[in-house]
């Protein structure tokens, strides 16, 4: 697994496809890592893009820094890692947290985006009691203490039975996950509010969200939709949040027509 320093903080991340290819940037949730996108990086392969993934600060292998942490932040870690690695523009896909460092990329550094992909996220998470909860159970009881929640919400439970070896490959990573790390990345969800300010994204954006998502309901992507002009909205049935598993083929389907159409 390779590793670059972005502002003196250490991150994993992998690329895989031609040299060549544009790339399409990945970026995971809370609670999971780079590996949480096996059922996107062959298909993109073959379609002849360059698929970048990286653990996002506090997850994976990539280094766990004092919390707690800012949207702000997680956003600029994701330039830092493009600048690092001589990526001038990327098409950005980040799913739940990957989604909203998404939408802070689009408000920032929306010249840095040739596409954004938004999946199965929200522009504010409350209340921020739930959170500073979460936080304190993680703190004193440890990432098992949540596991079978976390995995009850990301599945549906006919996704849990049919994609029951994946599911497994998240549960270990949620039971793995750096407990500082994770309650960093809560308190920058808990204090997000992107409500107003992504209405000034320019970027084409692509918005998913599985029609039986409870974390980021179907109603928080329609805000996100009709807070940026430019984006476009896709609900997927038979799925929950974690929709890019659940249902691969359509989510692939959307992810590769939308990208592939500003070539066009």
């Amino acid at each position: 697994m390779p590793f670059v320093e972005v502002k003196n903080t250490r991150f994993s991340y992998r690329l895989d496809g031609p040299e060549q290819g544009t790339v399409i940037m990945l970026s995971n949730s809370l609670a999971a890592d780079l590996s949480m996108w096996e059922f996107q990086v062959p298909v993109l392969v073959r379609a002849g893009y360059r698929v970048l993934r990286y653990d996002s600060r506090g997850h994976g292998h990539s280094a766990v820094t004092k919390g707690p942490y800012s949207m702000e932040l997680l956003a600029a870690d994701a330039v830092g890692l493009m600048d690092a690695l001589g990526l001038e523009k990327v098409h950005f896909c980040g799913l739940s947290m990957g989604g909203m460092v998404g939408q802070m990329l689009g408000t920032l550094y929306g010249d840095r985006l040739i596409s954004l992909t938004l999946s199965s996220t929200a522009a504010h998470m409350a209340p921020k009691e739930k959170w500073e909860e979460r936080i304190a159970v993680v703190r004193k009881h440890g990432m098992a203490f949540v596991t079978d929640a976390t995995i009850d919400r990301w599945f549906t439970k006919p996704g849990q039975v049919h994609l029951a070896a994946s599911v497994e490959k998240i549960r270990r990573a949620i039971m793995n996950a750096p407990v500082e790390g994770f309650c960093a990345c809560c308190a920058a969800i808990r204090d997000m509010d992107q409500r107003e300010t992504i209405s000034a994204v320019s970027t084409r954006t692509l918005v998913i969200v599985g029609e039986q998502d409870s974390g980021t309901p179907i109603s928080a992507a329609e805000l996100i939709h009709r807070k940026i002009p430019s984006s476009a909205l896709k609900i997927i049935p038979d799925a929950a949040h974690f929709v890019h598993m659940e249902q691969s083929s359509i989510f692939n389907k959307a992810l590769l027509e939308f990208i592939n159409s500003d070539t066009e």
